[in-house]
């Protein structure tokens, strides 16, 4: 498999790490597009959201479990969740993962 999220996962790749645990790694983006800006990843490999089914859904949810723990650690209580899924919507790496945005005053507008 060639996937660079899984390489970080697996330890291969140096990471700022910013939580994890048995199902969910965060990590600070290399190319922050926020004052804080941390990359939340299943650590079993989805290629996007596209490929979520009824098996592996409990993934999402491991997600969407760890984000308020991770924002208790970022001190935040105010930020923005975003996924990409699939090349034309900005999805670079094919491993389900989703952006925690944070740190500024966001439009409502993307």
């Amino acid at each position: 498999m060639d996937c660079i999220f899984c390489e970080i996962i697996a330890g291969r790749i140096p990471t700022r790490k910013v939580y994890e645990d048995d199902n969910v790694l965060a990590i600070y983006d290399i190319k922050p597009q926020a004052p804080i800006h941390v990359v939340i990843m299943t650590k079993s490999h989805i290629p996007s959201a596209a490929q979520i089914t009824h098996e592996n859904v409990s993934a999402v949810s491991a997600i969407f479990t760890a984000v308020p723990k991770i924002a208790a650690k970022l001190g935040i209580t105010s930020y923005r969740i975003i996924n990409n899924c699939g090349p034309d919507a900005g999805q670079t790496v094919a491993h389900l993962h989703f952006h925690l945005l944070a740190g500024k005053q966001f439009s409502e507008t993307l």
